[in-house]
């Protein structure tokens, strides 16, 4: 349900808006899980744990902030800190305190961490092509890009005063 801008009328979604909303459900559900389960079978972790390695493995010196971590990984700074325990008992990732920040901590992938992801990469990339851009049109692969860059845009809201997860 929606109402419309600076209106207290309801919008209710056409036919149409609601089959897309439905199939798009369904469709990102389905293809979160199906990643998760590679992930866990082939590596060991659920994706969220493997798309925090790859953040830090892109990152400068392999470390980031816990707090930017948890804003790249759009996840809560509590989930986030659960994940990055996880991550330290198995030896791949480890924490430090923020140079010039006593508050603050930064995640950082270990070597062991690296080696972990860099095995992991390709059946998670064979995944990602065989659930998403194996089957689609050149065309369609640029539409999609655009349309969940405009999806993205809209839902994080400039400010400090957001209500997003990152900043819980």
């Amino acid at each position: 349900m929606t109402t419309a801008p600076n209106s207290g009328e309801l919008r209710w979604l056409t036919a149409e808006e609601q089959r897309v909303w439905r199939s798009y459900l369904h469709a990102t559900t389905l293809l979160e899980d199906s990643l998760d389960r590679q992930l866990q079978r082939d590596a060991g972790m659920p994706h969220v744990y493997y798309g925090l390695l790859v953040q830090l493995a892109e990152a400068p010196r392999r470390r980031l902030r816990m707090t930017e971590l948890a804003k790249d990984a759009k996840i809560t700074r509590s989930r986030l800190s659960h994940a990055i325990a996880r991550l330290e008992k198995n030896g791949w990732v480890r924490r430090e305190d923020c140079p010039n920040d006593r508050r603050g901590q930064n995640a950082c992938l270990t070597d062991q961490g690296f080696e972990v992801l860099r095995k992991a990469a390709p059946g998670h990339v064979s995944a990602v092509r065989q659930a998403l851009f194996d089957r689609l049109s050149p065309e369609q692969v640029s539409q999609l890009g655009e349309i969940t860059r405009i999806m993205a845009e809209g839902l994080q809201p400039d400010g400090t005063d957001a209500d997003l997860p990152w900043l819980r």
